[in-house]
């Protein structure tokens, strides 16, 4: 499967860790503050697309590991995606008030900012096309 038809189903799994990752900084926001809340919501958030990209996106590719080494691999990975993520987040943020709307309006942002890196980097790094 070439890379542009990978990006359906990546963005597809991008948009339920949105729900995800959004729903649990709703739910934990109150209790632990926007900010630890974002980060447990963004592990929920990693943890769903993992699951959905290993077993969808790039199910015709072997990552050659157990699968918590995988895990760890692919959260490593996604770090830099994670920078742009946090970083839109953030900015929106500390614009908007604190509601399930905002939060969940700089869940999007951040999410839209890292997509294109954290392709790349599943693509590229973790499910490399075998040689």
């Amino acid at each position: 499967m070439s890379a542009v038809r990978r990006l359906v189903p990546f963005a597809f799994a991008g948009g339920l860790a949105f729900v995800v990752d959004a729903g649990v900084l709703v739910l934990t926001a109150p209790y632990i503050g926007p900010f630890w809340g974002r980060a447990l919501s963004f592990l929920a958030g990693v943890g769903t697309t993992w699951v959905i990209n290993r077993n969808v996106t790039f199910k015709d590719r072997v990552a050659g590991v157990s699968k918590g080494e995988e895990f760890l691999r692919y959260l490593t990975a996604m770090l830099p995606g994670a920078g742009m993520n946090w970083l839109a987040y953030g900015i929106v943020a500390s614009i908007v008030p604190h509601t399930s709307l905002g939060l969940t309006l700089a869940v999007a942002a951040g999410s839209i900012a890292g997509l294109g890196v954290n392709f790349l980097a599943a693509d590229k790094l973790i499910y490399k096309k075998p040689r």
